[in-house]
């Protein structure tokens, strides 16, 4: 516990979660284990997997008050809002006087619209702490929503008699100047913002929007260029920036801008149309054209699209291209003069637009957050890193029986059967024999050796064709080198002598589907090497039958010999997967798992089969099992799901 705990604090959460484990393994009425574990996810970003947890721990001790915070910090995070408030309000039973707990129960009743029930709160979150900061922003957020800007403009002026080197008091101010159109206030509040705090992005983003009223162009750039020294990957600073530059003609650095929003954001359709622009302009009519046609695609009446595409084809002199739009733009304007579709709303006078706004007429304007630039913080006193590194959304790899497995960073179990024991026991292999899905390449040394061993064991097997262990030895050593054909001679040369050999059927079953693999492999290069058009390269590729039935019948086998042989179900299951083939993949994890409730890859597996399937919330859960049995790639991907949607 003590060494979970220090590496919770020093934000290794993954290693933290494998000692809670043990933990609750050794000591499973313990609330604590729970708690820490569900703390340790939260910060991962697996939040489901956070509130599940603060379930355990609260069964545990219902008077857990610190359980009943983290898993309403879970369940805000899944947008559970009343559930939220329900943990806050038990919460406040055992301590009523604990601040962050009024706070975030004030927060959600805002986000829930109640702000009759927010102000009476927050009126006796001031009666415990007359002077607390946040409680006067909030109040004067939930004034703003109340359309009470006087009452707001108060909330905010106690807070600056309380403590006017806060930075969040001039940053509200500002908000509340911008909103009522005084932007040499705004900039004069944000000022002192920066001066107190310069290292928020939000304050230059805000101060860029007010100077931009003002016509301070260059000020305005100034203010985004810092923004994102500090914080690269803000959208709405980038995007604004890629406008500012565009606007006074610095196009190529625009495009920089603009090209980071679209690998940052795909499906930023404003940011494509204006990228789309800019290529025009420097040149790129191939790429505008690519662009404008990802929009229209997405958009098919946004007419102004069709009319720059139409440019951008003559151009290149695609004479049909550009007449086939200038029919749409042509067939547009006579249904509206017959009133057969209503006129095009007009583009609002407004020079901003809100973050959530997609209509597209409005691609010249500067985007604004939805709540103004407020940010609504949720107070959480456990805070620490997630884990971001993004991860290929694919099935963890099959086992084999194999001599090297990689070193895993964290601990994890060694997979374990009694077959493998037993071969290892005989002492009739060279190595120590692994089961693992973690193999690794030889290196030169290692290949010598092997190389060695296939002489020696053919020697051998010259003398006794029906050595099993001898021809499986050699198989395993034409493997490692990768000579798939020489090993799987050696392994069916192996069945027919001895039907009764199980690992022979899982490594023929493995190096079948690993044949299939370097033909799939080989077949994408030869089309992408003779220049074939995507959508013909994907028709061939598809055209292709690959046939996994030779390897589904040895592990057929594997389990007749062997049912209580976990991997040969989850290797199955594989096969089906690649198959597409999603509900006989998971009957066989289900089984893969009943057989071995710690078998983190089957969890993983099945959380990303159940999602393939669109059963979000089973893959979730999956998921996060499998996080915290050791693989933790699989935050990123339960992050990635679970990330709000426009």
């Amino acid at each position: 516990m003590m060494i979970g705990r220090n590496a919770l604090y020093f934000e290794d959460y993954v290693l933290s979660i494998q000692y809670f484990n043990r933990v609750i393994n050794a000591k499973p009425y313990l609330y604590e284990p729970y708690f820490f574990r569900g703390l340790a996810k939260l910060n991962l970003e697996d939040f489901s997997g956070a509130e599940q947890d603060c379930d355990e721990a609260i069964k545990r001790n219902p008077f857990a008050v610190s359980a009943y915070q983290i898993r309403g910090m879970a369940r805000i995070q899944q947008e559970k809002f009343s559930l939220a408030i329900e943990d806050y309000n038990q919460a406040l039973e055992y301590a009523p006087e604990e601040i962050g707990v009024w706070h975030n129960l004030i927060l959600c009743k805002m986000r829930e619209k109640d702000y009759d029930g927010a102000q009476a709160d927050l009126q006796r979150l001031f009666k415990i702490s007359p002077r607390y900061i946040p409680a006067f922003l909030m109040g004067s957020e939930i004034s703003l929503q109340q359309k009470d800007t006087l009452q707001a403009g108060q909330y905010i002026e106690k807070a600056m008699t309380i403590d006017k080197y806060n930075a969040d008091v001039w940053s509200m101010r500002a908000m509340l100047n911008l909103q009522q159109a005084l932007y040499s206030e705004a900039e004069s509040d944000l000022n002192q913002a920066i001066y107190l705090e310069p290292r928020t992005s939000g304050y230059y983003i805000n101060r860029a929007l007010s100077r931009y009223h003002q016509n301070n162009l260059k000020g305005a750039m100034e203010d985004y260029d810092q923004a994102l020294d500090i914080n690269p990957s803000n959208l709405i600073g980038r995007y604004n920036r890629g406008l500012l530059r565009a606007q006074v003609g610095d196009d190529n650095r625009a495009l920089e801008d603009f090209d980071q929003v679209i690998e940052m954001e795909p499906d930023n359709m404003m940011a494509t149309f204006n990228r789309g622009l800019l290529r025009s302009q420097t040149g790129d009519f191939k790429g505008a054209i690519n662009d404008y046609t990802v929009v229209i695609n997405e958009y098919p009446n946004f007419l102004t699209g069709y009319h720059y595409r139409a440019e951008a084809r003559r151009k290149i002199g695609d004479r049909r291209g550009a007449e086939a739009d200038e029919y749409v733009l042509m067939k547009a304007e006579i249904d509206r003069r017959n009133g057969v579709t209503p006129s095009s709303p007009k583009e609002e006078e407004e020079t901003t637009r809100k973050e959530s706004d997609k209509n597209m007429d409005n691609y010249r304007k500067i985007v604004v957050a939805d709540n103004n630039g407020s940010e609504q913080k949720y107070k959480n006193e456990y805070r620490g890193k997630v884990q971001n590194k993004n991860v290929s959304v694919e099935l963890q790899p099959m086992f084999a029986f194999t001599y090297y497995q990689k070193e895993s960073e964290i601990n994890r179990p060694i997979s374990y059967h009694k077959v493998v024991d037993s071969l290892n026991r005989t002492s009739h292999l060279p190595k120590t024999l692994y089961i693992t899905n973690t193999e690794t390449p030889l290196n030169q040394a290692q290949a010598k050796e092997h190389f060695t061993a296939i002489d020696n064991h053919s020697a051998l097997l010259a003398q006794n064709p029906q050595a099993t262990h001898t021809r499986f030895a050699r198989s395993l050593d034409f493997y490692l080198t990768q000579d798939l054909s020489s090993a799987l001679d050696d392994l069916t040369l192996l069945i027919v002598a001895d039907e009764q050999f199980m690992p022979a059927y899982f490594n023929r079953a493995l190096i079948r589907c690993k044949q299939i693999e370097y033909e799939k492999a080989e077949l994408a290069a030869e089309e992408k090497e003779n220049n074939l058009p995507k959508k013909q390269q994907e028709s061939t590729f598809t055209g292709k039958i690959f046939d996994y039935g030779l390897a589904l019948n040895d592990l057929n086998q594997v389990i007749e010999l062997t049912p209580d042989f976990e991997y040969g179900y989850y290797n199955r299951a594989h096969i089906y997967g690649m198959q597409n083939n999603y509900h006989a993949a998971i009957v066989d994890y289900n089984q893969a798992i009943t057989l071995n409730p710690h078998f983190a890859e089957a969890y993983f597996n099945r959380g990303l089969t159940h999602l393939f399937l669109g059963n979000r919330q089973q893959g979730i859960s999956d998921l996060s099992k499998a996080g915290e049995l050791g693989i933790f790639t699989a935050y990123n991907i339960i992050k990635r799901f679970t990330a709000p949607k426009e």
